[in-house]
């Protein structure tokens, strides 16, 4: 993937504060590039993958322990190590040193960027109203008998 000029984050997080070591980038106007979709998609078209993700995204912004995630998951170590490496590199998930763990969390901007993506062309403008909550730096998607 070759860097472009803009990268997305939500307007109060910073890449720093996250521990990302990869972010995914998207085009000027804010959106998610087809080929970034394509390489998420990817990483959670794995069943151990996916159900790291979504227990990652039930933990919230604060994230869980390697440990633990294998434990939750019944996965060995290493075996999950590889999975989580393919999550962070597909820009979904960030981890972080507290102490001896190792802290994993859903990268909850891409997860926007991602799902804005695919309600965004999915029904007529009549049908799809995506507006930004600048006060709480959220999306509002409505549906209206979309995708019947």
């Amino acid at each position: 993937m070759t860097p472009a000029s803009f990268v997305y984050f939500p307007e109060n997080v910073k890449p720093v504060e996250l521990g990302l070591t990869f972010v995914l980038y998207v085009h000027y106007s804010g959106h998610m590039e087809i080929q970034n979709a394509a390489i998420v998609f990817d990483a959670l078209s794995q069943e151990t993958r996916l159900s790291a993700f979504r227990l990652l995204v039930q933990a919230g912004p604060e994230g869980m322990a390697a440990g633990q995630l294998s434990s939750e998951l019944g996965t060995p170590h290493n075996t999950l190590s590889f999975h989580l490496n393919h999550l962070s590199h597909a820009g979904i998930v960030s981890s972080r040193k507290q102490g001896r763990s190792v802290i994993y969390s859903a990268n909850f901007g891409a997860m926007h960027e991602l799902i804005n993506f695919l309600v965004r062309d999915c029904c007529s403008r009549d049908q799809v109203s995506i507006e930004t909550d600048k006060k709480l730096g959220r999306s509002v998607i409505e549906l209206a008998n979309c995708c019947d």
